[in-house]
């Protein structure tokens, strides 16, 4: 292996999630390594004095191009639009980085520009300096500082309390019971009554073009996709865990018809995210290590 390579396999988990997490697509993220790759081989490693730094500046630049070139597509998408679910194996203890990943903290992000959303994730979830982020976005580190300061605002007035996927077994089992027999109590004490249920699927395939809200309306939803998917004689289901949260990926056949990711918080599901959409499912049976 070249020297050049090395060093880019050495960090590419973290240069995955920084990827992964300005553009919230794993597919992109992984476009945008090849490319910097591609960059990074004609290098001279003389001049480079930080490699992590160096690196971590060519990803951000490549992803911010590629997260401005989508603007246009993203005007006409049709219905809600979630991350690509991203099937990761994360340290159990870098609990900063897992919500970092979280279903909740990427549709948030969703709502900062390109440079604040750089910005953030950079400051906020990978520690970089101020100058060294300066270099990656284009801007003076005193403006780097303002805008990270925005962002942080922004981001906190609309995060919600994370819980660790390992406090959540129990709830989750729970709620599977219910919906697999049909109970309706038993659902519905298991969500919020401010549930929201989000379903994406791009105008490709049958999903609501609005997000669901209320517990009762909720468990209506649920209920009725467990009910048609029990009329399937081939379908399956499989449990995992995607951006750090309980999933269930649903199968009918060797179809992969959707993948649904559980929000758990106070004891309750606060969010349920249905990702339907086939261009957003091609890479969920890949699981991506990522790093800070």
């Amino acid at each position: 292996m070249s020297e050049h390579a090395a060093r880019f396999t050495e960090l590419r988990p973290l240069l995955f999630t920084i990827a992964y997490e300005i553009l919230g697509s794993a597919a992109d993220a992984d476009d945008v390594l090849q490319e910097g790759f591609l960059r990074w081989a004609e290098v001279d490693l003389d001049t480079v004095r930080d490699t992590r730094s160096y690196l971590a500046q060519l990803v951000t630049r490549q992803s911010l191009n590629a997260l401005r070139a989508r603007t246009r597509r993203r005007e006409e998408y049709v219905g809600p639009w979630l991350p690509e679910p991203l099937l990761q194996a994360t340290p159990d203890d870098d609990v900063v980085l897992a919500e970092s990943v979280s279903m909740a903290m990427l549709v948030v992000l969703e709502t900062l520009g390109p440079d604040e959303r750089a910005v953030f994730v950079l400051r906020e979830v990978f520690g970089f300096e101020y100058p060294e982020i300066a270099e990656a976005v284009g801007r003076t580190p005193a403006a780097v500082r303002q805008m990270a300061h925005r962002a942080r605002e922004h981001v906190q007035a609309r995060r919600r309390r994370f819980v660790p996927v390992a406090d959540t077994a129990e709830v989750t089992e729970r709620f599977l019971a219910a919906a697999t027999t049909g109970n309706v109590e038993g659902l519905m004490a298991l969500l919020a009554p401010d549930v929201v249920w989000t379903a994406d699927g791009g105008g490709k395939v049958s999903a609501a073009r609005r997000p669901v809200v209320g517990s009762e309306r909720v468990a209506q939803v649920v209920l009725g996709m467990f009910r048609m998917a029990g009329k399937w004689p081939d379908v399956r289901f499989e449990s995992a865990v995607y951006n750090s949260a309980p999933a269930l990926v649903v199968y009918k056949g060797n179809t992969l018809e959707g993948l649904f990711v559980l929000e758990v918080a106070d004891g309750v599901v606060s969010h349920l995210y249905a990702v339907r959409n086939p261009d957003k499912l091609g890479k969920i049976g890949v699981r991506q290590e990522i790093a800070r």
